[in-house]
């Protein structure tokens, strides 16, 4: 079966290193929590608020052993008004046959916000 897992995080600053260091992170945390193997992933799309464009946040996918056959896109999100300054996204598409409610999304940082929702018991996705 075909399941979305998403994420989120923030950034302080529109740097190469921070962008790149936080979408790790993320992806990293994704991974883990998901027990994710790269062979299982069909694509990954990572999004980008507009104030984010010093580097593409989907080359943190290339930090990741056994990741280098992925395809991944980055793409711009959406301008509203009013929403949460200086984060990436992304979307994890992966065969799996584990349920929905199984899944793990991973917020960190001021991305929290986004899904309060979906914070399990014992979780730290708060970084």
């Amino acid at each position: 079966m075909i399941r979305g897992i998403r994420g989120a995080t923030t950034v302080r600053k529109n740097e190469t290193s921070e962008i790149i260091g936080r979408a790790s992170e993320m992806m990293e945390d994704i991974v883990k929590k998901n027990d994710l193997r790269a062979d299982d992933v069909t694509q990954v799309l990572f999004s980008a608020t507009t104030d984010l464009n010093s580097t593409f946040p989907a080359k943190a996918l290339r930090n990741l052993e056994g990741w280098k056959y992925v395809p991944v896109m980055c793409m711009q999100e959406i301008e509203v008004p009013e929403g949460l300054e200086r984060c990436i996204r992304v979307m994890v598409t992966v065969n799996t046959s584990i349920s929905q409610k199984e899944i793990n999304h991973i917020y960190h940082y001021d991305a929290v916000k986004l899904r309060p929702d979906l914070k399990k018991e014992g979780d730290d996705n708060e970084n």
